[in-house]
């Protein structure tokens, strides 16, 4: 079974400078009206760690204080590109991460055969290889295989 890990939770912040203020250059008004900048700025904010404790660096691990640390991580992002979403300078704002695929088996990073390596059977564990069937493990594809009602891998020197 594939397993995923969502790590790394940032909003990405497009911004539309209109004026010094906007990037925090304050106390220009007199000097300055407006900011010439050469296209859209992208920056990344970074949401505090849940085990944060906000002592400076007084902190425990995230699963300490959380039960659900990945929709911890997802609503503190989401509370940031909502203040941030009100903000005049603010173009767009998303939240991302980064997703880590991995088998519940063997631990390994999780792939399938894409659908030129169905077609070649040097890639193939058999003749009945499809698209989409894990390559990590034989657990894995003895369950992927089950799912679909694909005949099981045969076992060494039962191959006809």
């Amino acid at each position: 079974m594939k397993l995923t890990y969502r790590d790394e939770w940032r909003v990405m912040v497009t911004l539309k400078p209109r004026r010094p203020a906007d990037l925090g250059l304050t106390g220009l008004d007199e000097l300055a009206e407006f900011v010439a900048a050469s296209g859209p700025i992208t920056v990344a904010v970074l949401p505090r760690r849940l085990g944060s404790l906000g002592f400076g660096a007084l902190s425990m691990s995230d699963s300490l204080v959380s039960r659900d640390v990945e929709g911890d991580y997802r609503r503190r992002c989401d509370e940031i590109a909502a203040e941030l979403r009100q903000r005049p300078q603010v173009d767009e704002v998303t939240v991302t991460c980064s997703e880590t695929h991995t088998c519940s088996y063997c631990r390994l990073r999780w792939e399938v055969l894409t659908a030129d390596e169905a077609a070649d059977d040097s890639t193939n564990q058999d003749e009945r290889s499809v698209e989409g069937e894990p390559v990590c493990c034989g657990e894995a594809i003895a369950e992927f295989r089950t799912e679909r009602g694909i005949p099981q891998l045969a076992e060494a020197g039962e191959r006809a």
